[in-house]
């Protein structure tokens, strides 16, 4: 009887053998079903990234005369760490102290003013309201190299020529235009009956925009915040015009101390990039999912 049982287990059992005909049949079904055009394309993506981002990062570990005889695309032969020595020495620590604290206030004005406008320009149906809507628009239009004379003017009557005052404010003003308009699309996203059920519980305004619209607008909240960050970290213009002194200086600023009258010290200079964008690529790598959601408009349901 046992016998049998082996037998017919034995039997029922299929071997390895026997087995193979379906996994070669499972494998060239997935090679018909791959998308290779994608996978090539993909190739070509990564390439395309992967290359310029090896030349930056081998390029800072190499010495100004090896990078201008070997190349930027070829492998350290003598890999050094001078170069974030010499940005350190440069004053490094000063810039990036102070494109952070220009970066913090612009984000923090930025978010503090365009929330209750966008709040108020979807809520309201004052036609003063929307007048006021339409002058943000046009800011959309009017570019800062166009205002810079006036801007200047009004910071120099201002008392506040060559401070971070006067970058934090010119900065925070042309990124409002953008952001009421991301902010105005998020909030109208938001359901109607669910203002209407607060209203017939008697809640106020403020309370409405604090407990529904606020937490229901993160994702366009969280795009104003990290597009403000980007524009006021790698704000030129402005850091260029209205400040003077080293001690006043922002990163984008400090690049120039790899300029010389004749030479140009590109390994120190892209060390020096390289350090600054370290933050913008971690806000970015943990706030790209709301970055998208609130471009696209769907709010933060």
């Amino acid at each position: 009887m046992t016998s049998l049982a082996t037998a017919r287990s034995a039997k029922a059992a299929p071997s390895p053998l026997q087995d193979r005909p379906s996994l070669v049949a499972r494998a060239r079904k997935r090679i018909r079903t791959a998308n290779l055009p994608a996978g090539a394309v993909s190739l070509v993506w990564l390439a395309i990234i992967g290359i310029p981002l090896y030349a930056l990062v081998a390029s800072t570990f190499r010495r100004t005369e090896d990078y201008l005889d070997d190349g930027p695309l070829s492998v350290p032969s003598n890999p050094t760490f001078d170069n974030y020595q010499k940005v350190v020495d440069k004053g490094f620590d000063t810039y990036f102290i102070n494109t952070a604290i220009v970066t913090v206030a612009t984000v923090a004005i930025v978010v503090l003013l365009a929330v209750p406008i966008g709040y108020a320009v979807v809520r309201s149906a004052n036609r003063s309201t929307q007048m006021v809507f339409r002058f943000f628009l046009l800011g959309l239009a009017i570019p800062a190299q166009a205002v810079i004379i006036p801007v200047f003017l009004i910071i120099s009557k201002m008392h506040m020529y060559d401070s971070l005052p006067a970058v934090i404010l010119p900065s925070a003003a042309f990124s409002l235009p953008v952001s009421v308009l991301i902010l105005a699309g998020t909030m109208r996203d938001i359901s109607e009956e669910l203002y209407e059920a607060m209203a017939l519980e008697g809640v106020s305004v403020a309370k409405m925009l604090w407990y529904l619209t606020i937490p229901l607008s993160r994702s366009g909240i969280s795009t104003v915040a990290i597009y403000t960050a980007i524009q006021a970290w790698n704000g030129f213009l402005f850091p260029l015009i209205l400040t003077q002194s080293k001690e006043e200086r922002v990163l984008t600023l400090g690049l120039y101390d790899f300029v010389g009258e004749f030479r140009v010290d590109a390994p120190g200079m892209l060390t020096a990039v390289l350090l600054s964008a370290v933050p913008l690529f971690v806000a970015y790598l943990f706030a790209r999912r709301a970055l998208v959601q609130g471009l696209m408009g769907v709010g933060g349901k």
